[in-house]
Formats: C-alpha cells, structure tokens, sequence
C-alpha cells in the first residue's frame, strides 16, 4: 500500500528536493496535498505531475478564475483545513519561519507522522509538539540535516549512556573575515553559500550563525538534553553533519556529501530503510577540518545558549526577532551586524512567561509573544534609521 504523502511548501528549497524524491517513488507514494504560499504557477505545475494532488495556497489569493478553480484551499485557515482533510500518513513541512508551527500541530492533530524541516515548530514549541505527537502516537521526524544525522545515529547506538551532541556548522562565507569588515557585508554576499544551496533566509542565518544557533535550541527539544550537553563545532567541509560521544569514550559520526536530499529520503521511508545514492561519500583525498565557533564574532550563538536557559517565550522571541531582522537586512534597511544587534535588544527585554512554574505557554501565547518581538525588533530597526 502506498505512503500518503503531502508536502508543504512544496514550491521552495525542502519541497523541490521533496517532490525529486517523490518523483523517483511513484511505485511507493501517493500525494495527497501540496501547499505553497505565493508561486500559484508552480504549484499548478506540480498538480499537473501530480493530478490526485489537493492544492492549497496560504499566501494572497489569486484573482483569475481558473486558478481560483484548481486550488481548492486557500490562506492560512485553507492551509490547516487542507492538512487535515488530505488522510496523508506523512507530513514533510519545508515551510520555512514561524508560519510553519500551525500546520505541523495540524498534522500531528489529524494522526499523520510529521517529517520536520521547519525548525521553528520545535524552537518555539517543544513541550506542546511532542505532548501533541504522544497523545496522538506518532512520530516526529528531524528533516535538518544535522538533526536527521543525531536521530539516525541515537536509532542506531540508542541513547544509554550519551555524553554529547556535537552539531557541525560550515562557518558560513566569513569564517574567515576579520572582524572589522563584517560591518561592510552586503546581501549579495551573505547569500552566496560555501556548501549548501538554500533558501534566502536560511543562508543568511547561516552566515550570522543564527541557524546554528536555532539549531542547537532545535536539538534541546528533539532529543530532550540540556544546553550543556549539545556543542557546535566548525566544519567546513559539510561532510559530518553530526556526532554524538557516549560516557564509555566512544564518539560515532553520520558522513556524506552535503545533500539534503538524504535526509528527506530517510524520512520519507521511515521505518524502512531503502537504499538510495544522495550524498554519496568517497574517501579518496578526502580531509576534513573541525574548529571552534567565535562566539564574540557570530553573537547569535551564544546567545542561543541564553534562550534554552531562560527557557518559556524566550526561543520564540529569538527567532521572531532573528526573522525580522533578516527581512531588513535582505530589504538594505540595516547592515549584517545590525542583525546580531537587533536580536539582542530584543531579547534582552523581560519576556518572562506568567504561568506557574513548570508548565509551558499555549500556542496562543507563543504567537503573541512572536508577533510583539517582530513588533519590537521593527521599532528598534525605525529608530536606527
């Protein structure tokens, strides 16, 4: 019986990668639902590969008729009224940002697996995602590179006896820029990724480390360890996406070519194992580098440690800000470090959460608190300028 399948944000970066996949394993999958948020016409293009395919639009919706008729589901109501009547057994959700928690707790609500690249859904919301994915007995299945590797390594050893998480960064394009020329990065050069071909957001967090840093708040929550227990390490090469150490003294690693199309396989078949040629690995004149991060230069990652230990809204707040901040500086509002400079004021307001000690804010109050640091982070960018 095939795997039901539906891909959101199938337009973008994880969903073309997906829908590669998807092609090769017709025999296999279904798709069910393919959602975008602003290319209508590459998701009619996709409907017509994929004709049982249900389309939903989140973003504006389109005046011409015709379109209207063949996307049966619009804006972000439509979206999560899609996702739950599509029967998929399996959600892969590539949407990228904040916009993309409502949908994977919609998924996990209507009883289908949730095949996670969307980071942000665990930063803001860990206790509420795996409260949801147990009640409903499913699973949550890391996408990231770097997380699908710990999962893939922690199936395999199991996690008795764990040490470390060790999650690899390139460095991004200014690993090696003196300091004191960062301030003169522009987008252009901030987007032209050493390693990785991604979407314009998630490349620029790269080069700030802030991905890193959303990272290690993503690992906190998947795998259920304190800060202290998770370090990043530079590795410029891409090629160990992530190692684990154990107390007994061993240190196993997850290698290959850096193709993010291994890890949406590995979803995509899970709990079967299926052989496939992504990232495949030679050792032939193969070297490999590791360092440490500068935290005094890339700020947003030491500043991510902070937030897993403050803990509540405080995640939230970092991405929101984090989010704006890029927005601006892809929009030449701001330059490079005034991302790093914006996030910091933000967060270093009070964003204490209320309840009593020991629960965790609902959904409701995640979202506010992300739509008043967004709000914040824009004052502060207005008054700069």
């Amino acid at each position: 019986m095939k795997k039901r399948i539906a891909v959101l944000g199938a337009t973008g970066s994880i969903g073309s990668m997906t829908m590669d996949i998807l092609r090769q394993g017709r025999d296999d999958f279904e798709v069910v639902l393919l959602s975008g948020h602003g290319n209508i016409r590459g998701l009619l293009d996709l409907s017509r590969e994929f004709p049982t395919a249900r389309l939903a639009l989140s973003g504006p919706v389109p005046p011409e008729e015709g379109v209207r008729a063949e996307a049966a589901y619009y804006g972000r109501q439509g979206l999560l009224t899609a996702i739950a009547e599509s029967g998929a057994d399996l959600v892969v959700n590539g949407i990228a940002g904040a916009a993309g928690l409502p949908p994977s707790l919609a998924a996990l609500e209507a009883g289908a697996d949730l095949a996670l690249a969307n980071k942000e859904t665990i930063v803001m919301a860990a206790p509420l995602v795996f409260a949801l994915a147990e009640r409903k007995k499913k699973r949550i299945l890391p996408v990231d590179s770097e997380h699908s590797a710990v999962f893939n390594l922690l199936e395999a050893r199991g996690k008795a006896g764990l040490d470390r998480i060790f999650l690899t960064a390139s460095g991004g394009p200014f690993r090696t820029l003196p300091a004191e020329q960062m301030q003169l990065i522009s987008p252009q050069e901030a987007l032209a990724h050493p390693t990785w071909n991604m979407g314009p957001k998630i490349t620029v967090d790269s080069a700030t480390l802030a991905n890193k840093g959303l990272e290690v708040i993503e690992a906190a929550g998947l795998f259920g360890v304190g800060p202290d227990a998770i370090s990043v390490v530079i590795h410029p090469q891409s090629i160990v996406h992530a190692l684990v150490s154990f107390r007994n003294g061993g240190v196993y690693a997850q290698m290959s070519k850096p193709d993010m199309r291994l890890p949406i396989h590995g979803a995509l078949y899970w709990p079967e194992p299926r052989p496939c040629s992504y990232g495949a690995l030679s050792f032939e004149g193969l070297t490999l580098e590791f360092d440490k991060p500068d935290y005094k230069k890339f700020p947003l990652l030491p500043l991510a440690y902070e937030a897993i230990r403050a803990g509540g809204l405080y995640p939230t707040v970092y991405n929101a800000a984090n989010e704006a901040a890029v927005t601006a500086f892809l929009s030449k509002k701001i330059g490079f470090l005034d991302i790093s400079a914006t996030v910091e004021y933000v967060f270093k307001r009070d964003w204490r959460h209320p309840a009593s000690p020991g629960t965790f804010p609902d959904l409701e109050t995640i979202l506010e608190a992300d739509r008043q640091a967004r709000e914040q982070a824009l004052n502060y960018i207005m008054e700069k300028n």
